[in-house]
């Protein structure tokens, strides 16, 4: 097996990272996809609708590999967590960290209020600028960057906010 190590080093980062494993089926999900390739339909006998949201947040923040697997209803999509390690390496200013702490900490309804708002502002499949977010808004950018690594349906591409596409 070959070890590879996550390297954060970005304070927005931390977001993702504690929202991995913030709930009980996201803690399992991750310690099976650990320790062994899972199928889609394994994971949602095994966890429900939730496992399936869960799976879909570690692809959009990168954790997870999938490769072909031979079942018994042909091949089908397995998944595997890609890293064996975290290395948080980061310097932040108390502003961001304050930012970050809030952004992991918000409510299920706040963070629906801000998803709403911001969806509301994509205006193409391009998406929108995060400063003209953060403005509308009237947040920072630090917090605006770790509300969309918390959401399960937005992601930064460059300087702007997207939808996340549903590949799986």
């Amino acid at each position: 097996m070959v070890s590879r190590i996550k390297v954060v080093n970005d304070v927005g980062e931390l977001v993702s990272i504690f929202h991995a494993a913030d709930s009980e089926v996201k803690r399992r999900l991750l310690l099976d996809l650990s320790t062994s390739w899972i199928t889609m339909p394994v994971i949602e006998q095994k966890y429900g609708v939730e496992g399936k949201r869960a799976l879909l947040y570690l692809d959009k923040i990168k954790l997870i590999e999938s490769q072909w697997m031979t079942g018994e209803n042909g091949p089908e999509k397995a998944y595997h967590t890609y890293y064996t390690s975290v290395q948080i390496n980061l310097l932040g200013t108390m502003s961001e960290l304050a930012d970050i702490i809030y952004a992991t900490t918000l409510s299920e309804e706040k963070l629906l209020g801000y998803e709403e708002k911001i969806i509301g502002m994509i205006t193409d499949n391009e998406g929108v600028f995060l400063g003209d977010v953060a403005e509308s808004l009237d947040v920072s950018q630090a917090l605006l960057r770790g509300i969309v690594k918390r959401s399960n349906v937005l992601q930064i591409k460059g300087y702007k906010i997207a939808h996340v596409n549903d590949v799986m």
